[in-house]
């Protein structure tokens, strides 16, 4: 296109120049029109200029190409933003620049773009909130209590005065409990860069612990206990050599184990009567936290089949907030008198009113039991009542009687220690009130029990005990109701147990 207006403009320039001489006429007859040199000259810069001016200015493919440009960008623009027009020069400059950028990076109005941005901004200003927090509280540091530490001594190791340890446990309320930290607990401390005790945690377990924070007075603190999950669990098995081996196989803890003796502790001697072939099922709780299993909660309900007769217990709690448990038809598993108040390993003597005195190689007569358990194992009370002495006898060594309702007396000898009950002092079922010895007339480590009724010995192991009180009337409806589903659970835990089996 250039060269045609090139051209274009030569040809006129020698038309104009022509058009001066008159056709036809001859060099020879008229005078020879002449332009002056100076003219010719501004003709032709004329010409120039125009064809450069033309070339300068953009072709249509150009001007559209430009539109297109302008159009892909604001299709990118939000909604809500109004496009703004900017004819300029430096505006059209400016939009070539952000038509490069944003054809060389990702859209940043994608939402992965906008949400990863987010994101980052977001962790950001947590990493500066935690910067700033861990440079006016500090950093935390643990420390797990062993034995033989103290609170003094920990502290110390902080390099936290004793003035520290004064405010820490003069906190009302809570400060004492720190008196009696214990091997596995542990202690978080958290001090800022000037060396002060910010923040302070005691954890005596993983749902219990006191937290502590300084303020203008010393210190103050709460009390953080953490609520478990809660599962039911079911379990079952079949005795062949002991409880406890059954009771391993089953999954149980020996906690549990022990549990279960207890419930069915007043109709089972689990020493004498258990026999192979006997069974138990049990439905009890699990506690966790954070999906780990922090420990076992209480046995719900449970059947113990002994020499072909089944015993089933029954958890109820009142409405009076007391709990125990009952058979289904409400008669308490509790007996007014526990059978064995200790824990042993065998029975070395059994009542026997011809019995040859081991020491006096006599026939004196044996009035009550004699169970042979470790040294300083815990003697429980059998039953409530007041203590009638507590002391020393000879033969008997250091013995405790004890008064209960219906004029029966309950003898407890050989102790080696008391557990400093005076005259008169009312005890309760199950509490300690001695630990085996082998005191007075003793030749080894044994407890000496005798029952009495009404001053006539009685033998411990097969008298009848009184039954503790029933479910109240007002109470059996609530009673029935709970029984009614722990029976139904049982029977349909067993059942899957069964089909899976």
């Amino acid at each position: 296109m250039i060269i045609i207006y090139t051209l274009h403009i030569t040809y006129s320039v020698n038309a104009l120049m022509n058009s001066r001489i008159p056709q036809g006429a001859t060099r020879d007859h008229r005078r020879r029109i002449k332009f002056p040199r100076q003219h010719l000259l501004l003709a032709s810069t004329v010409a120039f200029s125009v064809i450069s001016t033309m070339a300068l200015l953009p072709s249509g493919d150009v001007e559209a190409k430009r539109n297109e440009v302008a159009m892909s960008i604001d299709a990118f623009q939000p909604s809500s933003v109004e496009p703004v027009i900017n004819d300029s020069p430096a505006s059209f400059a400016g939009d070539k620049a952000a038509t490069t950028t944003t054809d060389a990076t990702a859209d940043v109005t994608d939402p992965t773009t906008l949400a990863a941005k987010r994101a980052e901004a977001e962790a950001k200003a947590l990493a500066q909130q935690a910067y700033e927090e861990e440079q006016r509280l500090g950093r935390w540091h643990t420390v797990t209590i062993r034995s033989g530490d103290n609170l003094s001594a920990l502290f110390n190791a902080q390099k936290l005065s004793a003035s520290v340890v004064y405010q820490i446990t003069s906190t009302p309320e809570f400060g004492k409990a720190l008196a009696h930290i214990l091997p596995g607990q542990s202690l978080e401390f958290r001090i800022n860069p000037q060396g002060v005790l910010t923040q302070f945690r005691y954890t005596k377990s993983k749902l219990e612990s006191i937290f502590f924070s300084k303020t203008d007075d010393g210190y103050q603190a709460e009390l953080v206990m953490l609520s478990p999950q809660v599962k039911t669990a079911f379990a079952s098995s079949t005795i062949e050599s002991s409880l406890f081996t059954a009771s391993q196989k089953a999954g149980l803890s020996e906690n549990l184990t022990m549990e279960l003796a207890g419930i069915f502790g007043w109709d089972i001697d689990f020493v004498q009567d258990i026999r192979s072939g006997d069974s138990f099922r049990v439905l009890f709780e699990e506690n966790y936290l954070d999906d780990e299993k922090l420990n076992d909660g209480d046995i719900l309900a449970a059947s113990f089949t002994n020499q072909g007769q089944t015993f089933t217990a029954i958890r109820f709690t009142d409405s009076q907030g007391n709990t125990d448990y009952y058979s289904p038809d409400g008669k308490s598993m509790k007996k007014a008198f526990l059978r064995t108040p200790v824990d042993f390993t065998r029975i070395s003597s059994r009542f026997n009113p011809n019995r040859l005195h081991p020491v006096f190689k006599t026939k004196r007569p044996h009035r009550g039991v004699d169970y042979a358990a470790p040294m300083n194992t815990p003697i429980k009370a059998a039953g409530d009542g007041r203590i009638q002495f507590s002391g020393w006898q000879n033969g008997f060594g250091n013995v405790v009687y004890i008064q209960h309702p219906n004029n029966i007396v309950t003898v407890y000898a050989h102790a080696n220690k008391l557990a400093g009950l005076k005259k008169g002092q009312r005890v309760r079922q199950g509490q300690v009130i001695a630990y085996v010895g082998k005191t007075g007339w003793a030749t080894g480590p044994h407890l000496h029990y005798e029952f009495r009724v009404n001053g006539q010995h009685r033998n411990p192991m097969t008298v009848k005990l009184p039954d503790a009180a029933p479910i109240a009337k007002s109470e059996m409806a609530a009673f029935s109701k709970v029984s009614g589903q722990m029976i139904a659970l049982l029977e349909k835990q067993s059942d899957t147990m069964l089909a899976l089996q």
